[in-house]
C-alpha cells in the first residue's frame, strides 16, 4: 500500500492519466511449469479410481496460482516495454 500511495500522490502532483486493471478471474491464466495432479471430481465415471487430472493452468486453491499468475503479467509487462522496480517487484513502469 505505501507503493500505491506513494505513486497516486507523484501521479496526481504531475498530472499523469492513470489506468487502473480488475481482473476477477486472473489466477485461472497462470501457466504450471511443473507437473500438478488433482483428484477427479466425484461426479466424474472413472474406470480407476487411482486415475487423476494433470493440471495444465492454475486453479484457485492451488499454492502456485498466485506465482504464476504473476510471472506471466510480469513477462507479459517486460515484453510491451515496462521496467520492473527493483525496490518494489509488483511496480512497474512505463
Amino acid at each position: 500500500m505505501v507503493t500505491v500511495r506513494a505513486f497516486l500522490a507523484v501521479s496526481t502532483a504531475q498530472k499523469w492519466e492513470l489506468h487502473q486493471m480488475d481482473v476477477h478471474n486472473a489466477f485461472l491464466h497462470g501457466d504450471l511449469d511443473e507437473e500438478v495432479y488433482m483428484k477427479l471430481p466425484s461426479s466424474f465415471l472413472v474406470r480407476h479410481p487411482s486415475m487423476a487430472c494433470r493440471l495444465k493452468k492454475s486453479l484457485y486453491g492451488l499454492r502456485q496460482a498466485l506465482r504464476c499468475w504473476f510471472a506471466k503479467l510480469a513477462t507479459s509487462l517486460q515484453s510491451y516495454g515496462f521496467l520492473q522496480s527493483y525496490s518494489d517487484y509488483s511496480l512497474f513502469t512505463l
